[in-house]
Formats: structure tokens, sequence, C-alpha cells
């Protein structure tokens, strides 16, 4: 939490004493006729000179402090105003470079002058309003004692009901319009002088509807529920709203403060930084609360901090990764495993001089595991990107948590993000830091050892999807294909389109296998085996899926073998009969295949089923498997063959129906078994907790009933439920496990 009294400190958030190229950045406002302030002074709710705009929702009293900028940059700042009061990007950086001002700063200060001075002739206006206001009250008052004091015409005495005359009436008729503009000029005045205005208004945060599911037996009597749409707003995206204008200083201030903490952080070694043995590092608490020692505000209580650093080279030039991370729609789709849902709420800046430096924008994001036993972690901060004076770029985030003390958070990110430097031949050094404060108490005890070693959320995991992404970008773009093989895709155009479709449905499958709270998971019956979660959703008037009733399942369980093993078996079309029930047995050949990077694994299929059953011999199996440092996917969707030669003749494959389901394979993050690469098989009566084995999350996706308006059956659930449970024993059994294995 903020308090007024940490921006007085001596610190690493120090509002007052740093240097203006970091600290000076004025106050922003982007609704300009709605806040005032005066640039580079104090701002409070009350002023003897008259000069101040209250805010109705600001408690009386109450100070913020903000940076003063000096008597020559205010006397600068003023004389360029009088000559051209709309500076263009030039010459705010001009500006900027001769007062040793951030661009940024110079860009606010400008913005305010134009809001006070819009204000001010506003609050003439307010005068003359108020003056107009009390000729009308008195000429209201006036038609009020005409009407009381009114006599009949023709005797004399007071005036009967009914027996009004047609100036009477007409008195009537223009006192309700006085009333009418006497209301409109109190509410105008309301929003300059802070008095209340007489209507009320609704509160920020968005309530819905509940989307809780309920799928025990012989509760089916009401179906409504079952079908709603599941990828709806959650908890933190409901409640929050966009900034007011009144906290946009405060941001800007917190997002250069964040900024000056990322780059010291990324590049400070021991003691802050401790090595584990491999590449990743983790955060010395004690050490960077002596470093930093105010930074956001203490731990709240109840938080576990969870903090590391992970560098890498990657295959990708500094200015698509930058654009790759300001561009909220390419950061979910470069990170679908990791970013479930993500919200740009506002763009405070767009950066200056054509590119994203400088560039502010307030976000919400939710963070997930691909397992339903695992929690989401969901945030609502400022994304701030700056370009060094060395080169490099540097992209952090922090929470803005404390802008809203009423919205209830489990996860606090502190200053987190990455430092990006430029190499020779496109390719860039990314420094990555997540630095987080969680509450994970509610982690399922399966994911708990995962989730501690960092490898669940932490800078590891980024890093390596951020590398795997990278290669399977560059491979997309190569064009000396050698067509030695005849299953490789060596069309330019077919690999494009296939890769699309494949990208959507791994997105798909992604944001639909966690935790989300967009999502309303229920438990089936524990039968003494791993349990089954379902789901259900409305699919109507989406090309992309097949319309009807679609029944989502998933289940997560440890099983003893290492994640490399367990991958390269299920994606592997030879031993597919082994576990895939649909395949009726069939033999499986691979059509078509396109490499994405030098791992063997990472790859785009196409499968034919050869089935004797020949309702299935107009069917393909699109197939994407993709592995890292992290964890690894088997992510698979049938398609139609008309559709899939589309498609590889670089058709639009935005057309082409899927349902997705697959794999997400993770280390059970034991002590001592590292990414649980290193062996194949650990011994069934060895200990999870003990041992490198693999968390194994398997999810289906399966069209129930081709009318949308259909009612759920608990006939579906349980064949869904039964198909998802032969599956996981097929699984086990084939990796010679011990059918016990698994967690309850």
């Amino acid at each position: 939490m903020y308090h007024p009294s940490m921006f007085e400190s001596h610190h690493m958030f120090d509002m007052t004493t740093k240097s203006t190229s970091d600290n000076d950045l004025g106050i922003t406002g982007s609704r300009e006729d709605e806040f005032e302030t005066k640039s580079g002074t104090e701002v409070t709710t009350e002023n003897p000179s008259g000069e101040e705009l209250q805010d109705p929702n600001q408690r009386p009293n109450k100070k913020e402090r903000y940076h003063r900028h000096t008597q020559r940059q205010i006397q600068e700042l003023e004389a360029f105003f009088k000559e051209c009061p709309h500076p263009d990007d030039k010459q705010r950086k001009e500006l900027s470079r001769d007062l040793c001002l951030e661009p940024l700063q110079v860009k606010f200060w400008f913005q305010n002058k134009r809001t006070q001075m819009k204000a001010q002739h506003e609050r003439h206006e307010n005068q003359i309003l108020k003056s107009d206001n009390d000729k009308l009250r008195a000429e209201n008052n006036r038609y009020k004692e005409a009407l009381s004091n009114a006599t009949c015409p023709n005797c004399g005495g007071p005036a009967a009901i009914g027996e009004m005359s047609f100036d009477e009436q007409h008195l009537r008729i223009e006192n309700a319009r006085l009333r009418e503009e006497i209301d409109r000029i109190s509410a105008i005045a309301a929003k300059y002088v802070g008095k209340p205005v007489g209507s009320s208004f609704a509160p920020l945060a968005i309530h819905g509807p509940s989307r809780s599911l309920e799928l025990e037996v012989g509760n089916f009597g009401n179906q409504t529920g079952l079908v709603e749409d599941m990828y709806g707003t959650g908890d933190i995206l409901r409640s929050v709203s966009i900034p007011s204008d009144t906290d946009k200083p405060m941001i800007v201030e917190l997002a250069v403060a964040a900024m000056e903490e990322l780059v010291r952080m990324a590049q400070a070694g021991d003691p802050l930084w401790v090595s584990t043995g491999n590449s990743t590092e983790l955060l010395n608490e004690e050490e960077y609360f002596r470093t930093f020692p105010r930074g956001i505000g203490p731990k709240p209580l109840g938080l576990r901090t969870e903090a590391s650093r992970e560098s890498a080279v990657v295959i990708m030039n500094h200015i698509n990764l930058v654009e790759i991370l300001m561009d909220v729609n390419q950061w979910s789709c470069v990170f679908s495993g990791i970013v479930s849902r993500a919200l740009t709420l506002e763009v405070l800046s767009t950066g200056v001089a054509g590119n994203y430096n400088g560039a502010l924008q307030v976000m919400t994001a939710e963070f997930q595991v691909p397992s339903p036993l695992v929690p989401t972690r969901e945030n609502y901060f400022v994304r701030y990107c700056k370009q060094h004076s060395d080169g490099s770029w540097a992209v952090v985030d922090v929470s803005l948590d404390s802008l809203r003390p009423n919205l209830i958070s489990r996860t606090r990110r502190r200053p987190s993000g990455c430092l990006i430097q430029e190499l020779p031949n496109g390719y860039s050094k990314v420094t990555w830091i997540e630095h987080m404060e969680v509450d994970d108490r509610s982690v399922h005890s399966m994911y708990k050892p995962l989730v501690d070693s960092g490898l669940a959320f932490g800078a590891k995991r980024w890093v390596s999807t951020l590398e795997r992404q990278c290669e399977r970008l560059a491979s997309s773009m190569a064009s000396n294909i050698p067509a030695s093989d005849l299953s490789v895709i060596t069309s330019p155009e077919g690999r494009k389109s296939m890769l699309k479709l494949a990208e959507r449905m791994v997105m798909s499958f992604c944001s639909g296998v966690g935790a989300s709270t967009a999502h309303a998971w229920t438990t089936m019956s524990s039968t003494g085996s791993d349990d089954v979660r379902v789901m259900t959703r409305k699919s109507m008037d989406d090309p992309g899926r097949p319309p009807g009733i679609v029944l989502s399942a998933a289940t997560s369980f440890w099983i003893p073998v290492a994640p490399k093993r367990v991958f390269d078996f299920l994606r592997d079309e030879n031993s597919r009969s082994e576990w895939d029930i649909l395949s009726n047995g069939g033999m499986v050949q691979e059509m078509a295949h396109i490499a994405n990077g030098r791992e063997p694994g990472n790859c785009v299929s196409l499968l034919r089923v050869n089935s004797g059953n020949s309702s299935q011999s107009n069917m393909l199996i699109l197939q994407e498997s993709c592995t890292d440092a992290s964890g690894s996917y088997v992510i698979y969707a049938p398609v139609d063959i008309v559709a899939m030669n589309v498609v590889l003749s670089g058709g639009d494959p935005d057309y082409v129906a899927l349902l997705p389901s697959g794999f997400a394979i993770l280390p059970d993050g034991s002590v001592g078994g590292g990414d649980g690469n290193d062996q194949e098989v650990v011994s069934s009566s060895t200990t999870a907790s003990g041992s490198s084995g693999s968390l194994l999350t398997v999810a289906f996706q399966i069209l129930v009933d081709s009318v949308p308006t259909a009612k759920l059956s608990l006939g579906s659930v349980a064949t869904v439920n039964s198909l998802i449970k032969c599956t996981v024993e097929r699984i086990k059994a084939a990796l010679a496990c011990d059918v016990g294995g698994g967690a309850p």
C-alpha cells in the first residue's frame, strides 16, 4: 500500500530528491477538462487563493506532493507555451534536452498547462452561470409569490382549482421549465465547486451473474446455467476501471521508479542474486530490502516472495521484441501458455519519436499454469518502456494495487520485466526478472513443489517460452526448405496458413485448460482415481468453432516418468494408438510436417488415421508439439480434409473449425530433479517429493450436441468422464506406471 509519507523518504521511490531526468514528470491528464493542477507545485484540495479545482471523491485536507521544477525550467516552459501551446515530438525532445527533463515530463507539463488555462476559462464561465442561476431563482420566487396571491378575475376572491387563467397556466409551465434549468445549472456548478450532484453514480465495480456449474448426479433439472459462455471477464478484470486523472501523476512516478529498480536489479550480482547451479538466479530477499528500503512498501502479511532472474540470447531483434511486449495482443499470443487473459485499460503515452520509448499503459492480466489445480494470478499494473543511453531497452511492470485499496488481490507484482540488449545478426540478449508477492496457499499439494521452485511462474518459464517462440517465428520465415522429405511443406503460403491455424489451436487449448476465473470448473464425484473437472459452453456464430454445446474435461496427475519420455511418447504418431481411444487402434501416418526450431519435438504435423471405419475417412488430425526447459505441450484437433486442402494451398485458416484437446507436461519441481530430463523412469516406490517425475494434465473438448440450444444430458458428461479416465489409464499402462501412483 502506498502512503503519502513514502514519497517524502530518501529511497528509490523518493519523489523529491531524484534527478529531473527520471522524476520530474509533472501531472498527466488525458481528460483535460476534468483535472487541473499547477505543474511543479504542491497540489491540495484546499487553496486559499481560490486557484484550486476540487474533486468530489477526494477526502478533505488530504495533500499529495509532487515534484517542483526549478524556476528556470518553469520560466522557459512558460515562455515556450506562449509561442506554441501544442509542441510536437521534436520540439518536446529539444526542450527536454535543454531543460534536463524527460520528454514525457515535458509532454505532461504542457498537458497540465493547457488544462490549467482551460479551467480558468471555465471558472469565469462558472461565475456567469452562478449569476444567471441567482437571477432565475429570484424570478422563480416572484412567480411563486404571484401564484400564491392569485385572485379570481371575476369576483376578486382567491382563485380556485380549475379557475386558473391562461396567464397562470403559462406561469406554471414556465415555472417547471425554470426548475429544470436550475437543476441543470446546479449540476454544472457542482462539477467545478465540489458540491455533490443530485443524481447518484453507480459503483465502478461491475458484478456479473454467478457462473457456478453444478454437475452432481441427479442435479440436471435446470440446464440453462450449463451452457453459458465461460469466457467472460474475471474478478480483477471486472472490478478495475481506467485510472482517474488524479491517479496519473502517481502512476507516472511509480513507473519511473520501477524502471530504475528493474535496471539496477538486472545489472546487479552477488549478494543481491544467488546462483542455483543453473542459469536461474534467486533473489536474496534480505539484501533486496537493504538495497531498496521502501520500494512499493513492505510485504503484506500472508504473502510469500517469489523472485528469480534468467538470461538468454534469442533469435529476434530488439525492435520486434519491444513491439511484442508493448502490444497486448501479440504479448498474449506469444505467451499464451502463461497469459490466459490480458487487457489494456488505458494508454497514458504512446512513446516519442515514432517508437515505444516512453510508452506507458495501464493493464490487467491473468497468469496461469496449464492445470485447473493451480489458481491463476491476477494483476492490475502499469507497463513502462524506455530506451536507455547505451541503446538497450527495458520494459517494466509494477502493481497498482495501492490505487485501489478496496481491491482484494492474492498477488502483488513488484518491478518485473526485462532488459533487452541488441546483438549482431538480428539477435538480442534478454535479462528477465520476475518479482512477485503471492498467497499460494490454495495451490494443490501435487503442484506445490513446482510453484515453490519458481518454475511455474518464474523468469525461467518466461525466457524459455520466449526462446521457443522466437525460433518458431524464425522457422516460419525460412525460405530455403529442403524438399527431400515428401511430408515437409515447402510452399511459403501453405506453411504460413498452417502455422497460423496451429497457433490458434494452441491458444484455444491454453485458454481453456487452466483455472482462470472466467471458467467454472466442476469436480466430478471422485471414485478413488484422479478427479475429473468439467465445464460446458455454448458455441454460436464463431467460424473457428463448430456450433453447438461443447463439454470440456480435464484432469491432472503425477506420473513417475521424466517429462521428456512422456513428451516423446505422446507426440509420436507410431505410439498414438496405445492411448488414443478415438483412433480405434488404427495406424497413424504423418501427411505433412513443419519444423519449429532446432528441437526435433517442436513441430506442427498433419496426421491421418488409417481406420477401418469409413466414417473417419474424411478426417485428419492437426497436431503441434512443443517443448522447452519449463515444460511441454502436445495439442491436437480433428480437421476436415477439404478445409485442410484449402489451408495447405495458402487459404484463410480462420474459417477452419477447431476443438483442440491435448496434454500439458510439467516437471514436478522435486528437489534435485531439475527439469526431469536426465532420467526416464522413476521407481514407483519412490515418492514424488523425492524423485523427478512429471505432472501431466489431460484435457479434452467434445461437441456433445450440434444444436446450441439443446440441453446437456447426464449421459454426455458420463461419456466424457469415462473417455478421459480410460485415456489416463492407457497412458500409465503404456509407460509402465503404477496405476495407483496418481494423486487423489
